[in-house]
């Protein structure tokens, strides 16, 4: 529990925009949730349990988010622990679903709505899930990232952001 604490705090400092405010709603076996005043928003937080390719250069992240202010419920964001190779595809696989990403230089995200809510409910019933693509020197990586308290921390962020807006 220690070392999830002492990463997390690592990654908090690494979320865009890092807030004063940042409020720690709790740590659930290996996610934690969060809570931004201003702008008001909410997410589940979590570090990958190990990355296939040594050598990661990124700190990485598997974060589900909700900014009420702008409608946003559950939105995945995956910062990926490598740079990626320009063009190569991410995928996300959970539980024996493997789904396609959108994708930048270093982060991943569902490209929808619905592809938010099923990789929500795929994270609820798996016990890991991993990101698996091409760095840019041309190998393939995971992260993978373990799905108990997931949930937990999940619905600590939305109940936290139930009422901002």
């Amino acid at each position: 529990m220690h070392r999830l604490a002492c990463l997390t705090l690592g990654l908090l400092l690494a979320w865009p925009g890092v807030a004063a405010a940042r409020e720690s709603l709790g740590l659930y076996e290996y996610w934690g949730a969060f809570r931004d005043a201003a702008p008001a928003r909410c997410y589940a937080l979590a570090e990958p349990a190990r990355s296939r390719r040594r050598g990661a250069t990124i700190p990485a992240f598997a974060a589900v988010a909700i900014w009420p202010g702008r409608g946003v419920r559950g939105q995945l964001h995956i910062r990926l622990s490598r740079l990626k190779r320009r063009g190569a595809p991410v995928w996300l696989a959970i539980g024996g679903q493997r789904l396609l990403l959108a994708s930048g230089n270093t982060d991943a995200w569902a490209p929808d709505t619905r592809a938010d809510a099923a990789i929500a409910g795929l994270m609820r019933g798996g016990s890991s899930m991993s990101v698996e693509t091409v760095d840019a020197n041309g190998h393939p990586f995971a992260d993978t990232y373990r799905l108990r308290g997931a949930a937990t921390a999940i619905d600590a962020a939305a109940l936290a952001c139930a009422t901002a807006g």
